[in-house]
């Protein structure tokens, strides 16, 4: 035992050992990129299936159709005429409200006005409660059907839809759950007002209060069926507000009823014609991790999910042979599903990435991933924390070579007459390293604010002038950080600095992707080049270029290529992000702007650092 343990202290010594954690980080990089690229594989995923042995879905006879169909031309035909009409939010909701009471429902009415960019997002829901008859009012499903979808199209189909499947809803006795339809003015903030006001989360200066209200919620489903004509699959919208996700029960019993039941398809993520092999799986869970990363709303069941209400949205696409019957009996079918719970989803997985419709990988398969990348910052931060309690010298020559003491630590001096360098225990100076990082993550606000405040019209303009202070404040920074200072940093200080950085970067994803493991994996990744980050004091070339490539992985460069990439503007990136910061409560634009943003500052002003010399032993 005395042996190991002094085996032990000479290997922490050993000087070599220090050289290791950076391959060992590169390592942790590349094994959680490959690791990511591997989960498509079957071998990697799983086959998906019902869990909840209560939901039996597509074990019932669904009745909707024959003389429904007449209701729902008769309803469509009274939504196209609010349409061409060109009626008003309220003269809408007069008109809805005027069926809804002749369908024998209670209705409510919620005002709402959001501030967001300058602009002001306003409106007024309307939404009506089918009691249920053996039900005692403590539970309830939602079927929610809004004016506009997300792509400010009218949802002409789906209201018309939602509102002939209320009436045929009130003809039955066998509910247990009460059935609420919403209808709100718009896809993005009206869902959000009603959520908040149902759960008594509502800021009552922007949104009004609920005049009623029924039980908890245990599931909502959302109609989007903008298109006219028949279709030939329902795309499922699963995707929730800060990367949320809804009980994968709910999608499976979808995909069962549609399939088994109505011979109907089903899509996900976009993928109409998904051919099940690698290409086409790994597409769908890049297309899933980044909606999961951007956070924001998918749909109208994107409001619901934050409040643990398990909510999809249904898409009618393609052209094919179904029509609004068969779309409507799979919402019935899943309404009974959803009435024949006890409680609410929760024996399924609520973590997953979907590989298609029929196979899904679970947390515990695709964590590891995200954690690798994040842990590569830890390595490296208590690496870097141990190598600055060390300090190299030289040694001065002495006549007497023999006398001179050796150094604990010190390497043998090779040749006559030549000196190498030596190291010995430091004292660490931290007061600068914790003040300028510190600095940097508080610094973070700015931006922050300024692009969740600033009117829509000019987020252009301000983003333009904000990237040239983005290009110049590193190196603005480094200059007066070694030449307007009394003592410039030492290269333990530098050392100290990255640490310090890496270690809140390290801590910072490693949290993260527990909640939102696309998010902190891609940040992860485009923050991998700050674990070797290093001034190079006498090298100009490789200094500058670096920075350089650090510049083309900053957040503004990543935003300004993302969106040419997705074919939008700058200012629509930033108008939506700066929406879901005030209406959904969207922490992405606090991740990129507090977290990664003082990361990637820190790593510049590391790489354009220019310490001290050696100091001389005397």
């Amino acid at each position: 035992m005395p042996r190991l343990i002094s085996a032990a202290l000479l290997l922490r010594r050993d000087p070599r050992l220090l050289k290791l954690p950076p391959y060992l980080s590169l390592l942790c990089i590349i094994v959680g990129l490959v690791w990511l690229l591997m989960l498509p594989l079957d071998n990697y995923s799983r086959r998906t299936y019902i869990s909840e042995n209560a939901l039996l879905p597509g074990q019932v006879h669904t009745y909707f159709g024959g003389s429904d169909q007449n209701v729902f031309r008769a309803y469509k035909h009274e939504v196209d005429a609010l349409i061409t009409q060109n009626k008003t939010n309220i003269e809408v909701n007069d008109e809805l409200e005027k069926i809804f009471k002749g369908v024998g429902l209670k209705v409510g009415r919620q005002n709402y006005t959001y501030y967001s960019g300058g602009e002001q997002f306003g409106g007024e829901n309307v939404y009506a409660i089918l009691q249920a008859p053996r039900g005692d009012a403590t539970e309830a499903i939602v079927l929610v059907a809004a004016w506009k979808n997300v792509n400010e199209e009218f949802n002409r189909n789906g209201l018309a839809l939602a509102l002939t499947l209320t009436r045929y809803f009130k003809r039955w006795s066998l509910w247990s759950k009460d059935i609420i339809l919403v209808v709100p003015p718009d896809s993005r903030a009206g869902p959000q007002a009603w959520v908040d006001a149902y759960h008594d989360a509502h800021d009552s200066s922007q949104v009004a209060p609920l005049p009623i209200k029924s039980g908890a919620l245990q599931g909502a489903i959302c109609l989007d069926y903008a298109q006219e004509g028949r279709f030939d699959s329902v795309h499922i919208v699963y995707d929730g507000v800060n990367g949320q996700l809804p009980n994968l029960d709910l999608i499976n019993s979808v995909v069962n009823i549609a399939s088994g039941q109505m011979g109907m398809g089903s899509a996900i993520q976009g993928m109409l014609k998904h051919s099940q092999q690698y290409e086409d799986n790994l597409q769908t869970v890049l297309r899933g991790m980044l909606r999961q990363a951007l956070g924001h709303a998918s749909g109208p069941h994107s409001s619901f999910i934050p409040y643990h209400v398990d909510a999809i949205t249904l898409q009618p696409v393609g052209q094919g042979w179904h029509d609004e019957m068969g779309l409507g009996r799979l919402v019935e079918g899943m309404f009974r599903s959803l009435n024949n719970l006890l409680e609410k989803l929760h024996q399924s997985f609520f973590f997953y990435l979907l590989i298609h419709k029929h196979r899904f990988v679970s947390i515990g398969t695709y964590l590891p991933s995200a954690m690798l990348v994040a842990v590569n910052f830890t390595i490296m931060a208590i690496a870097l924390w141990v190598k600055s309690g060390y300090k190299e010298v030289e040694p001065t020559e002495t006549k007497d070579e023999e006398e001179k003491p050796k150094i604990e630590g010190a390497e043998d001096v090779k040749g006559e007459g030549e000196v190498k360098p030596t190291s010995k225990t430091a004292e660490r100076e931290v007061l600068l390293p914790l003040v300028l990082v510190a600095s940097c993550q508080f610094l973070g606000v700015v931006p922050l604010f300024i692009f969740n405040q600033t009117p829509s019209s000019l987020l252009t303009s301000v983003f333009a002038i904000f990237s040239l202070f983005n290009a110049g404040l590193p190196h603005l920074a480094s200059y007066l950080l070694t030449n307007d200072t009394r003592k410039p940093p030492t290269a333990q200080q530098y050392l100290l600095i990255k640490s310090f950085s890496l270690l809140l970067l390290g801590m910072f994803l490693s949290s993260l992707a527990t909640l939102n493991f696309s998010l902190a994996f891609i940040i992860g990744l485009l923050s991998s080049p700050l674990s070797f980050t290093q001034p190079w004091p006498s090298s100009p070339v490789a200094r500058y270029a670096y920075s350089v490539f650090l510049h083309a992985l900053s957040p503004p460069a990543v935003v300004l290529v993302g969106s040419l990439l997705g074919g939008v503007s700058v200012q629509d990136v930033l108008r939506e992000a700066a929406f879901g910061w005030h209406v959904w409560g969207l922490y992405t634009p606090l991740v990129v702007w507090c977290v990664w943003w003082p990361a990637w500052l820190v790593g510049e002003l590391i790489v354009l650092g220019q310490p001290g010399s050696k100091e001389k032993q005397p």
